[in-house]
């Protein structure tokens, strides 16, 4: 323990708990993460009293009117499908129990790799980003490492960097046309010495890069993981799987199934950690319903390690946001039970794929080399150009303002194109008008 701060009686039961089960995962948590408990308080009761309360339950802070939630009509007039009941009480702090489970289905048909293994019900979080904020307050400390690409989404930094102290460090996301296997390990071995923890990231399929291994890589990825657990580092491995299933196979053939599930009761050294949601997956950006998901290494005491993880997780949410909008999480449960949604999610993504292929072969294009070359990209939402003889900022403004197109600058010379939200037919006017401008600035 390494918390100068007293230590809650019920954050020290789920620490000796978690001592037991998974030395290693107790000395993953940050000086938060180990003060974390879920109160025996209101919530608690009020959950106790909905069982066993048959008479009268007088215990939660909502309104009720006729044995049912109050409401208003000139609300309920735009929700008339829905029950008062899945729309305006508190949702649990970890989600609805229902959209837990069938989202947990989800990730087990879609990860074959987890046949068989033992890992934890998904957690409901605002979507990803408040995901990656509840993992940076459980797992980082002040100075602690966290290890990823040097393609990376800018709001890792503020979760893990600005918001809780951790100190971000990278590597060279590409080799060639793959991704950097050998940088990947080299950085592992160099940023655990003399540290006994590291917090990695793997965003798959990646922003802003749009690319997601091949399956060759995602086992070598696996490999390095394995081989620094052996040299004694506890590894924390987030799988920030926002664009999963948008697989388009350009260039060649992808990985389809998250790494959390290769990783999960792979080695006692290795938490997986699952951040998804049906922000991407389902195309309900607003919604913000997200999940974490914990694969611990053992799978022995997979189960322990999971009930101890989801009341310290538990416990952060109410301390945050409470809970997660309840009519967001009745939405994607409807939507999870739809007999219709594999075929509505395959529709979409093959109006992505088209988008993606046209982006891919007007990209490359021999006329455009001069002024620019294409990063991989195979899956997600979006492509990467790295731009020759001038800074991608300045394109960037000189588009905005002369020829009014928005494009994001990533880097000194990495230029972000969002093909989601590109018709096929614009595609080809797009990029002329990129060459067009480069050719203004040189």
């Amino acid at each position: 323990m390494t918390t100068d701060q007293a230590v809650n009686p019920l954050a020290a039961e789920l620490n000796e708990r978690l001592a037991k089960a998974a030395p290693e995962v107790l000395a993953m948590l940050s000086s938060y993460g180990q003060r974390a408990y879920f109160p025996k308080g209101i919530l608690s009761q009020s959950a106790e009293a909905k069982q066993k309360a048959h008479r009268f339950n007088a215990t939660i802070g909502i309104a009720t009117e006729g044995g049912a939630p109050m409401f208003l009509s000139s609300l309920q007039s735009h929700l008339d499908e829905l029950d008062p009941k899945d729309v305006y009480p508190y949702a649990p702090p970890a989600g609805r129990p229902g959209l837990r489970d069938r989202w947990r289905d989800k990730i087990a048909a879609e990860n074959p790799s987890l046949e068989g293994k033992r890992w934890g019900q998904p957690i409901t979080t605002s979507a990803i980003t408040h995901g990656l904020s509840l993992c940076a307050e459980l797992f980082a400390d002040p100075g602690d490492v966290l290890l990823l690409p040097d393609k990376l989404w800018g709001n890792y930094r503020l979760c893990f960097e600005n918001h809780m102290g951790a100190k971000v460090e990278t590597f060279p996301f590409f080799a060639g046309q793959g991704f950097n296997i050998d940088g990947f390990a080299e950085a592992l071995e160099k940023n655990a010495e003399d540290r006994d923890k590291l917090i990695v990231i793997l965003n798959f399929p990646n922003n802003p890069t749009g690319y997601m291994p091949t399956v060759e890589e995602g086992d070598a990825i696996v490999a390095a993981l394995v081989a620094q657990a052996e040299r004694g580092t506890n590894l924390v491995v987030l799988t920030d799987d926002a664009y999963f299933g948008l697989f388009y196979h350009l260039g060649g053939e992808s990985m389809t199934e998250s790494l959390f599930g290769k990783l999960a009761n792979l080695h006692p050294r290795i938490l997986a950690v699952k951040l998804d949601g049906a922000t991407k997956e389902l195309f309900v950006w607003g919604l913000r319903c997200g999940f974490v998901t914990f694969g611990p290494g053992n799978g022995g005491t997979a189960e322990e390690v999971c009930e101890v993880l989801d009341a310290k997780t538990r416990g952060l949410i109410r301390a945050g946001v409470s809970n997660v909008p309840h009519l967001s999480q009745t939405l994607v449960q409807l939507a999870l039970e739809s007999p219709e949604i594999d075929d509505e999610r395959a529709a979409k993504s093959k109006t992505l794929c088209e988008r993606a292929t046209q982006v891919y072969e007007v990209a490359n294009s021999p006329r455009f080399s001069e002024s620019w070359s294409v990063y991989p990209f195979n899956s997600g939402y979006f492509m990467l150009i790295q731009v020759k003889g001038v800074e991608a900022e300045r394109l960037r403004v000189h588009l905005l303002d002369q020829h009014g197109v928005g494009l994001i600058a990533t880097g000194k010379h990495d230029l972000r194109v969002a093909f989601s939200c590109l018709e096929a037919n614009d595609v080809e006017a797009l990029f002329e008008i990129v060459h067009q401008a480069i050719q203004e600035l040189v």
